[in-house]
């Protein structure tokens, strides 16, 4: 019989942080990988101004532990031949969006907490105390880790916008798992200014709540609309631009149930080529921005180029 979706004794639960995001906690850690620019330039998709923010970026060893642990060697190795990808490394990134609508300054999701995001929101020209929502798609370390400094609100003047499901789920687990104890450090303290949303709801206009559980127990997408423009920010449905796009069905280890992320990735990747909406990812290599495309039995990471500009 299967185990239940989450159980905290199912070794496919999320039991801490990856090694690489471990590393790149420690801020002495050296800047290693391609020399990345901290902010992208903004576009417009309506009337949001979109901007791409560096975080963490870094490189990481034996990536098919982590990515396609169960995959045999040869099939491991013959999709990233294909795809011209190193077996031995892979540079990682860690990217939180901002949006900025005529009424609103929006944070989506808020990195590690080292120091990576604030210093790209001074190169924006933005502050801390001028953020108006932090949306978080899921409390897992690498997305919650900058919402407190020090005791305090990283951003003090904002509210906060986050997954009911995901939040009742974490809230529950023993504190002697990283995720939860970094919950209840880092959240919590926020939850009182905190919008608890599920599937299809916002509490900022033209931002959508859409269910993609898997990676997390209420991981979440966000669909922006703006003048009949759209583009939705997939969080950490896929993780890597060729291996979670490629085979969708590959286990990622830290997804925390394999089955189901699978399924969400096959769904929303499979909306975003059929209607042509274009994404941003977390993980993406930065900023990010692309489109998705059918090959074969999975998928296609297209990034932007040139074609969105202010």
């Amino acid at each position: 019989m299967n185990k239940p979706a989450f159980d905290p004794n199912n070794r496919m639960s999320p039991p801490g942080l990856p090694a690489h995001l471990a590393d790149a906690i420690n801020p002495d850690t050296p800047t290693t990988g391609v020399p990345t620019p901290r902010v992208s330039r903004a576009f417009y998709m309506g009337d949001f101004k979109i901007t791409s923010l560096l975080d963490v970026t870094g490189l990481q060893n034996d990536p098919k532990s982590e990515y396609a642990k169960e995959v045999p060697q040869a099939e491991w190795e013959q999709v990233s031949k294909d795809n011209f990808l190193s077996i031995e490394e892979l540079q990682f990134f860690i990217t939180p969006t901002l949006i900025e609508t005529p009424k609103e300054r929006i944070l989506i999701d808020a990195g590690m907490g080292k120091g990576g995001l604030t210093a790209s929101l001074a190169e924006a020209g933005v502050s801390p105390e001028s953020i108006d929502v932090v949306i978080i798609t899921h409390l897992h370390p690498d997305h919650i880790g900058g919402l407190m400094s020090e005791g305090r609100p990283t951003f003090p003047n904002a509210r906060y916008v986050a997954g009911a499901v995901e939040y009742d789920f974490w809230k529950k687990m023993p504190l002697d798992m990283l995720p939860a104890k970094l919950v209840k450090m880092m959240f919590t303290p926020l939850a009182e200014k905190t919008t608890f949303i599920g599937a299809g709801e916002t509490t900022v206009s033209g931002i959508a709540a859409i269910e993609s559980f898997g990676h997390s127990p209420g991981h979440l997408c966000f669909m922006l609309e703006s003048q009949g423009q759209q583009i939705m920010l997939t969080a950490d449905l896929a993780n890597h631009y060729v291996w979670s796009f490629a085979k969708p069905d590959w286990a990622f280890g830290f997804d925390g149930d394999t089955d189901m992320a699978s399924k969400s990735r096959r769904e929303v990747l499979g909306m975003l080529a059929a209607d042509k909406i274009p994404m941003i990812g977390y993980h993406m290599p930065f900023p990010g921005v692309g489109h998705v495309e059918t090959r074969e039995d999975g998928f296609r990471f297209v990034p932007f180029t040139y074609q969105m500009h202010g």
